[in-house]
């Protein structure tokens, strides 16, 4: 199996922004979509956002118009950039590669280590 390995995230106000990164190996990157998910506390994990390899995106709700995944073939790293951040956003973000199929995004068993965000009125 390869590996994802996460980095970015932090502290924000509320308004501002922060950028994840997940690095993933060739083979993972060139053969998956990719995903994000966030878990706050006491919450179960929930998705937020995938890439296909074709460049197809989309958002749930929460986020929509607020964050943006895009991924750079050069450096097989795929990116959540996140913008106009609220104290609901905190929560550990996990990158994901799974597939695509029939229109619907299936996670599989790679994720990466977890990035924090907080995110403070």
């Amino acid at each position: 199996q390869g590996q994802l390995v996460e980095s970015g995230g932090g502290l924000a106000q509320a308004g501002g922004s922060l950028r994840l990164s997940c690095a993933a190996s060739g083979s993972i990157f060139r053969a998956n979509a990719l995903g994000w998910y966030r878990q706050a506390p006491g919450k179960q994990r929930e998705w937020v956002a995938y890439i296909t390899s074709g460049g197809t995106t989309r958002y749930a709700d929460s986020v929509k118009g607020r964050f943006t995944i895009s991924r750079d073939v050069a450096d097989n790293t795929v990116y959540l950039q996140m913008n106009s951040l609220k104290p609901e956003d905190t929560a550990v973000y996990y990158c994901n590669a799974g597939t695509y199929t029939s229109y619907t995004y299936y996670p599989g068993s790679n994720w990466g280590q977890g990035s924090q965000v907080t995110v403070s009125s």
